[in-house]
């Protein structure tokens, strides 16, 4: 069966933001910090680095009973047992992979216009991300931004829990929880951080002020 998620600070990893350190360290200091979920995220590797990489962070992220999260590749997530797998819209079918997954594991699905959403409440999906919500450089491929106005409206629309990623760090973190959003998903905000165990602390208690 499948838990209650924390979805209030999720972190979406990517190797490329780390500033030559591990993953795995970077990683482990924001969950010591306060993050509660971890997708990884893995564009630009073999499958056999990015399922040793989904292995370790699993076994890593364990001990704090923090969930995995893979991003698109449902083969990995499988090998590794992930908690969870996260697909976009030019991915596998929700149906497939649920099929596939089985029920007591979680999907994410991520959404980039309000028809997404009427589309994903259909769905029984886990929780959406909805994308983006600033504009942002980390990913370049990205709809046109909901801004918060859009923010509010499409929470207020989804029946799934939901939350936003794009251009997300401490300056606005906030104003996303005050969207209504159930979190905030970043990724250079931690990711690049000079100490992303303090940048996590700091930034969970901006959070936790606006709960």
């Amino acid at each position: 069966m499948k838990k209650e998620m924390d979805l209030s600070l999720y972190l979406v990893t990517d190797r490329s933001l780390t500033l030559g350190r591990s993953l795995d360290e970077v990683v482990e200091a924001a969950v010591k910090g306060g993050v509660t979920v971890v997708q990884l995220r893995e564009k630009n590797c073999s499958t056999k680095e990015f399922l040793e990489q989904a292995i370790r962070l699993k076994a890593c992220l364990k001990p704090y009973g923090v969930p995995l999260i893979i991003n698109d590749r449902l083969d990995i997530a499988l090998a590794c047992d992930a908690e969870g797998l996260h697909i976009g819209q030019n991915d596998m079918p929700y149906e497939t992979a649920r099929r596939i997954l089985g029920s007591d594991k979680i999907i994410g699905l991520s959404v980039e216009s309000m028809q997404d959403i009427v589309e994903a409440n259909e769905l029984d999906v886990d929780y959406i991300g909805i994308s983006p919500v600033f504009d942002t450089t980390t990913k370049q491929d990205t709809a046109k931004a909901f801004g918060l106005e859009g923010l509010h409206e499409a929470v207020k629309l989804s029946k799934h829990p939901a939350v936003g990623i794009g251009g997300i760090n401490l300056t606005n973190a906030t104003d996303i929880m005050k969207a209504g959003a159930d979190g905030i998903c970043v990724v250079s905000a931690l990711m690049s951080a000079k100490d992303v165990y303090a940048a996590t602390v700091e930034l969970k208690a901006a959070l936790n002020r606006n709960r």
